[in-house]
């Protein structure tokens, strides 16, 4: 079954960390893509632009309104996300809970609905 798996986290406290920081979890994000590359469970993944250059959309009584940033106000945001294939909930957990965001924030673990 396939899971998305949504790195939340604080935009300002991964702005915070030093060059140093940002360079060791960047080194670590991507040890953890050859590794999940290698057990054939990794389908592909990105990581999003800060809010601040996000537009949200809605449709009311016919007409697109649109807002800068977020609609929801929220201390953590979406800024990454990794599409896996496991066998279980079970195993997409064991996934999410190696991705180096983790530690500093949230995984969000969703079944992809296949339609």
């Amino acid at each position: 079954m396939r899971y998305l798996l949504m790195i939340c986290a604080d935009e300002e406290a991964v702005g915070a960390l030093s060059p140093e920081e940002g360079s060791a979890m960047l080194a670590e994000y991507g040890a953890f893509g050859q590794e999940m590359t290698g057990r054939g469970v990794l389908q592909g993944g990105e990581r999003l632009r800060p809010t601040t250059d996000a537009t949200t959309v809605q449709v009311r009584d016919g007409k697109v309104l649109t807002a800068d940033g977020p609609f929801a106000e929220t201390k953590e945001q979406v800024g990454g996300y990794y599409v896996v294939d496991c066998t279980d909930v079970d195993e997409a957990i064991e996934v999410a809970a190696k991705i180096p965001g983790a530690r500093v924030g949230t995984i969000e673990v969703r079944p992809i609905w296949d339609m």
